[in-house]
C-alpha cells in the first residue's frame, strides 16, 4: 500500500488535493481513500491530509504517520511543522517552491532521503499562470505523477475534469500538465 501525506494551508485545496488523486487511482483501476485531518477550519490554518493507493481493497482508516510520499503545498511550514515525520528513507518529497532545497534551508535532505526522490515545483507560479489564482494543488499533482509514476498524468487531469468543469477544469488541467512536463524534462529544481 502507498501512502501519501500532504501539508498545506486551510483555502489551498489539501483536501481536493487527496481526493483528485484517489480519483485518479480509481479511475486506473486501483482502490484509494482520502481524508484529511484538521485542526482549526480557518483560512491559513495548518492542514493535512492523507491519501492511499492500493491494487486491494483498504481496510485502515487511521493517519498516515509513514508515509511513502510527501506533498508540501506551503513552503512556509517546512520550519513550522514537522513535515517529514516518519517519510520512509526512500520516500518521495514534492515542495512547491520555485527555489532548490538549499535555498530552503533544507540542505541536509539528500543525506537522509534519496537526493533524486526530492523535487521542487513552483507550483503556484504555474496556477496564476494557468488559472489566474495561487492554487498549487492540481498542479502539484501533476508533477507528482512525473516524480513517482505512481499515476499517470492522463488520470490525474480527467479527475480534475470530473471533479470541476468549464474554465477551471481547463486552467487545473493545463497547469497540472504543465508541471508533469516541467518534471518529466528534468527542468525543475533538484536535491
Amino acid at each position: 500500500m502507498f501512502g501519501l501525506r500532504i501539508h498545506g494551508r486551510g483555502g489551498q485545496g489539501v483536501v481536493t488535493a487527496a481526493e483528485l488523486l484517489a480519483l485518479a487511482a480509481f479511475r486506473e483501476g486501483r482502490h484509494a481513500q482520502a481524508f484529511p485531518s484538521f485542526g482549526s477550519e480557518r483560512t491559513g490554518a495548518p492542514v493535512v491530509a492523507f491519501c492511499r493507493i492500493d491494487d486491494r481493497a483498504i481496510r485502515v482508516r487511521e493517519p498516515i504517520v509513514a508515509p511513502d510520499a510527501l506533498i508540501v503545498q506551503d513552503p512556509t511550514l517546512l520550519h513550522q511543522v514537522d513535515v517529514f515525520s516518519g517519510l520512509q528513507p526512500d520516500g518521495y518529497i514534492l515542495i512547491n517552491s520555485g527555489r532548490d532545497l538549499a535555498a530552503l534551508g533544507l540542505a541536509e535532505l539528500p543525506e537522509r532521503f534519496r537526493a533524486e526522490r526530492l523535487l521542487t515545483v513552483p507550483a503556484t507560479e504555474l496556477a496564476r499562470e494557468h488559472l489566474g489564482r495561487p492554487l498549487p494543488n492540481a498542479v502539484l499533482l501533476g508533477g507528482f505523477a512525473a516524480l513517482s509514476g505512481l499515476i499517470s498524468i492522463d488520470a490525474v487531469t480527467a479527475a480534475i475534469r470530473e471533479r470541476f468543469s468549464g474554465a477551471l477544469a481547463d486552467g487545473n488541467a493545463a497547469a497540472a500538465r504543465a508541471a508533469y512536463d516541467l518534471v518529466a524534462e528534468g527542468a525543475a529544481s533538484h536535491a
